[in-house]
């Protein structure tokens, strides 16, 4: 944000004895040569990471600002020795203030409130603050940010817009110093080439393990439309630092790419909105945007989801749907010669023995806190559910990391597991689109899915929401809203003298028993405080027992009768 604060640079980053700046070869540059230029003043730092990828993007920037002639940067350090000053100064094409002078350097950071790095702050000619966001500006914006003002913003966003209403692939894919592709060969190839063909655009980074996993799936899509002589192309917008790791992840594309770190890239992230990996826009034969991440219809139905248009969405939710009603636990678990699942033995249970029973697919791993907490509560109640129904299983789908951590898991589980690395894990993850873990699925005797939420309902209901149906969690709320009308509206707990607790209708974190509740919990909103009516009610009820006669004990006192 702009402030209306004038700053006269001589005294703003000047010193006593000291009326010059340096650069990086040890040269000093008067402080008065930059009177009347646009100065920012960048706070970085060698140890921080951030900074680290930031410096050379901003370098970049600097570079093609420089032959203006109006444009200066003063590093403003925050290492913590002169060594890593002087090797993190060496690779910045700007000016400095010195290393040794940190009363200047803490007065700029005091005076302009920096809380964290990298930031950029920029003065105008007369010595007024155009903005102290210009870390994002220069990031989202590159060279078109100068002068790093709110108008210029504005002007950007103004031409953006416009850019997407007159979208073509050129004005997505050329700059000003490149008109073409690289293929996986090296060779350039002109964009002009994709004008009227669909295009996947693919932002990835190789070795990121949802990237890695889906990749190969891309490529059976495209190869099988290449195949089909389908009007279809894909281009990578890598998000790699490195060149080995960019030649690499060409290796497994057939597709063409964007150069390495080319200034597109960023741009193509704040233009489409990117906010997660990997992520595939397609753009339309005229050049619009169809879809703005197609990675699910690729994952669900690979090269049929193409041409990725209106149409086809709507014919492909209605064979999603047909697959949902046909579904049954042959369709899920059965997979080619994986038609098995494994008890702790090690012995192959067909799957063929499970078809009939109620089953919940349990996604968790022994690395995630919350699948480990989880685990005592929900084989309490499978036991208590196995009691009851004996046509009642549970399958254990593992994220663990290697085989022996999920065998140290499993090892406490009393269900069966599909087998470590088995692939029916994917198949299963996408089919049921989880996000997170742990999961639970329930499905009902005919294989159809019942909930996606079985977790939750574990959590709330504990093996009183089996078999976890609409009517079952009816029935149940029914139940809870007989059974509150005896409860107090009001009531004072040894947890939490402070305040009353009120009864109230939410979602929470028993603070009792640090079980995970919803619907009704005796509150306290200042506090933010819960209890489960089973912990609110227990206590109260339970509380008080009979000890020595004539004495009645009260938590850990005891007193004598009245």
């Amino acid at each position: 944000m702009a402030s209306p604060a004038v700053h006269d640079l001589n005294s703003l980053i000047s010193s006593e004895g000291r009326d010059f700046l340096i650069r990086n070869n040890g040269d000093q540059v008067k402080i008065s040569s930059l009177i009347g230029k646009n100065v920012g003043l960048y706070f970085s730092a060698s140890w921080c990471p951030p900074c680290r990828r930031f410096t050379p993007i901003f370098a970049g920037v600097y570079e093609k600002l420089a032959s203006k002639g109006d444009f200066e940067v003063i590093f403003v350090s925050s290492d913590r020795d002169d060594n890593s000053f002087k090797d993190y100064f060496s690779k910045m094409p700007w000016l400095s203030i010195p290393f040794s002078d940190s009363d200047t350097i803490k007065r700029l950071k005091e005076l302009f409130k920096v809380r964290g790095i990298p930031h950029l702050l920029v003065l105008d000619a007369n010595g007024k603050v155009s903005t102290d966001q210009g870390v994002r500006m220069v990031s989202d914006h590159g060279v078109d940010a100068y002068p790093f003002t709110s108008e210029q913003i504005q002007l950007l966003k103004e031409r953006e817009e416009e850019a997407k209403r007159n979208q073509t692939i050129s004005s997505i894919l050329v700059s000003n110093s490149r008109n073409y592709l690289i293929s996986n060969d090296g060779n350039q190839i002109p964009v002009s080439e994709l004008e009227g063909k669909v295009i996947g655009l693919y932002f990835s980074v190789y070795g990121h393990g949802a990237c890695d996993e889906f990749t190969p799936i891309l490529v059976d899509a495209y190869e099988k439309l290449k195949e089909k002589g389908q009007n279809f192309e894909i281009v990578l917008i890598s998000f790699n630092d490195e060149d080995e790791e960019f030649k690499e992840a060409l290796k497994s594309m057939p597709w063409l790419a964007l150069p390495l770190k080319d200034e597109k890239c960023r741009e193509l992230i704040r233009y489409f909105e990117i906010s997660e990996i990997p992520t595939l826009v397609i753009i339309g034969q005229d050049g619009k945007t169809l879809h703005p991440n197609a990675v699910e219809l690729v994952e669900e139905h690979g090269s049929d989801a193409y041409p990725f248009t209106p149409e086809q969405l709507e014919n492909l939710a209605e064979i999603q749907k047909a697959k949902l009603e046909s579904q049954t636990l042959e369709s899920l678990l059965v997979h080619g010669e994986n038609d098995f699942v494994i008890e702790k033995s090690g012995a192959k249970i067909p799957v063929s023995e499970l078809v009939g029973k109620n089953i919940l697919l349990y996604f968790s791993a022994h690395w995630c806190p919350p699948c480990r907490a989880f685990l005592p509560k929900l084989i309490e109640a499978y036991n208590e559910i196995k009691q009851k129904d004996k046509e009642f299983e549970v399958v254990f789908i593992s994220s663990d990391r290697d085989q022996d951590s999920f065998q140290e898991f499993f090892s406490g589980m009393p269900w069966l597991t599909l087998p470590f690395g088995d692939e029916r894990k994917k198949f299963l993850n996408r089919r049921f689109k989880i996000q997170g873990i742990p999961a639970l699925v329930a499905l009902n005797k005919s294989g159809r899915t019942v909930s996606t939420e079985a977790r939750k309902l574990i959590s709330a209901h504990g093996a009183d929401a089996y078999p976890f149906t609409d009517e079952r969690l009816k029935q149940l709320e029914e139940e809870l809203e007989e059974e509150a009308k005896g409860w107090p509206e009001k009531l004072k707990h040894e947890l939490h003298e402070a305040h009353e607790l009120v009864k109230t209708r939410r979602s929470y974190v028993c603070d009792g028993c640090d079980g995970v509740g919803s619907g009704w919990s005796f509150h306290c909103g200042e506090c933010d405080f819960d209890l489960h009516p089973k912990c609110a009610l227990k206590k109260k009820e339970e509380s008080k027992e009979e000890g020595k006669e004539g004495w009645v004990c009260e938590g850990d006192v005891c007193r004598r009768k009245a």
